[in-house]
């Protein structure tokens, strides 16, 4: 039997579900998970606070997340409030919200690849256009370029991931600046996919710090920055991403939103969580150590290693097969991600024996390889 049997959409036919190996070995470095555990603290907290929660489990949950939306406005700071944040059940949701309502059929939305592929495959999802847009050779975004995209194809969204998965560079504030006048010119939303910015290296800026100018001629700002505590807060399990825009956004995205869409145990969940932010951004430090490492060793070994500032390394692979690699090192136990670019592999950080399990096991892939040669 096979699904395309069914009367599903024409659009949706040739689609693949996304999903990245789910292999039980003892190294998983391949989906950008925190390799740290949350705290013994937070999860005796968690425990009463889901145990508190658990006793009106008949009632429905506060449909608007109010006291979330709160702590995680105040978590973001940038004189932001609970107007200006929504959350949801992971920042797939929020961006699947955000196509329901600005994409849509006879719509259209711009991402500049590579980037994150959900931007793509949800776009396709709510039947919006989706439209591929081009990075340099150093996968940074050119801004005249990618203005020129903008006003050539006056999409109806336009995406940009900073840091920019699976390549891990950062945006430049003014490129952003850029494209988000250039969207205003045609009428466009502005989203910014910040899941990894808590790992950005030392003075890079949020798109957060442009919101307050991003409102054209007194009307709605059309920019939007959309964040995750499935990354540095180590909450993947939880489900939880939430952005940050103007209050009008929120408005918008009342219109799609599930009602109570956001279960009681994933808002006290969530909330228990900001309260023990300093914890758990404790290891952000750890994991960007053993980022810093992985990209030092790879240099070392003559491999091309493009800058991250996520928790993740994107390398290329001597001889171009990076399939072979792959199936190497996870012959090791270490699985890694190959994200389907010719030539490139992405590794997530992990704790310093999960790091040294994987430079061991591509030191010796890599030998085993060149012999073969």
């Amino acid at each position: 039997m096979d699904y395309r049997d069914l009367p599903i959409r024409d659009d949706l036919r040739e689609l693949t579900p996304y999903g990245a190996p789910q292999i039980d070995v003892p190294y998983p470095l391949n989906t950008n998970e925190n390799p740290y555990g949350p705290p013994p603290e937070l999860v005796a907290d968690l425990a009463r606070a889901v145990t508190e929660a658990a006793t009106t489990l008949n009632r429905y949950p506060d449909r608007d997340a109010t006291d979330l939306r709160k702590d995680l406005a105040d978590y973001l700071g940038h004189g932001l409030t609970v107007g200006n944040v929504w959350a949801a059940n992971g920042s797939n949701e929020i961006l699947q919200q955000i196509l329901q309502v600005f994409g849509g059929p006879g719509r259209s939305a711009i991402g500049f690849e590579p980037s994150y592929s959900m931007h793509r495959l949800i776009a396709l999802a709510t039947a919006t256009e989706w439209i591929s847009g081009l990075r340099e050779g150093d996968y940074t975004l050119d801004a005249a370029k990618a203005v020129a995209a903008i006003e050539r194809h006056q999409p109806d969204i336009v995406f940009l991931t900073s840091p920019n998965n699976p390549t891990g560079t950062a945006m430049d504030l003014d490129v952003i600046r850029a494209v988000v006048k250039a969207a205003d010119g045609v009428g466009a939303m502005v989203v910014v996919d910040e899941a990894y910015f808590e790992f950005a290296r030392p003075g890079t800026p949020s798109a957060l710090t442009l919101l307050p100018e991003a409102v054209p001629d007194g009307k709605p700002g059309r920019l939007i920055v959309t964040r995750t505590m499935s990354k540095a807060f180590a909450m993947a399990g939880a489900r939880v991403g939430y952005l940050a825009a103007d209050p009008a956004v929120i408005d918008a995205l009342l219109l799609v939103r599930l009602p109570y869409h956001l279960s009681a145990l994933t808002q006290a969940a969530a909330r228990t969580a900001l309260k023990h932010v300093t914890a758990l951004l404790g290891t952000v430090d750890a994991v960007k150590a053993q980022r810093d490492r992985i990209v030092g060793e790879l240099t070392a070994l003559g491999l091309h290693v493009v800058p991250s500032d996520a928790n993740f390394v994107f390398f290329g692979v001597p001889g171009g097969d990076q399939k072979a690699l792959w199936q190497r090192v996870l012959d090791h136990g270490v699985l890694i991600r190959d994200v389907g670019i010719p030539g490139m592999l992405r590794v997530t950080a992990g704790t310093e024996s999960e790091t040294t399990a994987f430079l061991d096991a591509l030191k010796e892939s890599l030998a085993v390889l060149d012999g073969e040669s």
